[in-house]
């Protein structure tokens, strides 16, 4: 067991790349992701999982067809699965994700913004 603890900040340090997250954890299936953000994402969906939503640092507001939340730091937010939504962030912005090993960050959408999934630092 290693008995070292994550630094998020120097995590984040390591990649500038927007809407591409960074694997940093897993428990049981679950991936701990770091992304940064900035401007529009697209909207999409995950049709067989639920995501979490974690400020660290900015604002990120989250576009649903019916409304939208905004988020600031330390504030998270539950994504239930199935739901279309679009991330849009005016400045930078670093969140922590939560959500199965595996999961692609455009959902059902696709298109250039799709990152690689399963990329550690």
């Amino acid at each position: 067991m290693n008995y070292q603890a994550i630094n998020i900040k120097e995590k984040l340090s390591q990649f500038d790349a927007l809407w591409s997250p960074r694997v940093i954890a897993e428990m049981n299936d679950y991936q701990f992701k770091l992304a940064k953000g900035e401007g529009e994402f697209v909207w999409h969906a995950h049709q067989d999982t639920d995501e979490v939503f974690i400020v660290i640092d900015g604002t990120l507001e989250i576009e649903f067809r019916d409304g939208k939340v905004t988020l600031t730091n330390g504030e998270m937010f539950v994504i239930p699965k199935g739901v279309e939504h679009k991330p849009f962030a005016k400045g930078l912005c670093q969140v922590l994700l939560v959500e199965p090993r595996g999961v692609i960050n455009t959902g059902d959408a696709g298109g250039d913004l799709t990152a690689e999934a399963d990329i550690w630092i």
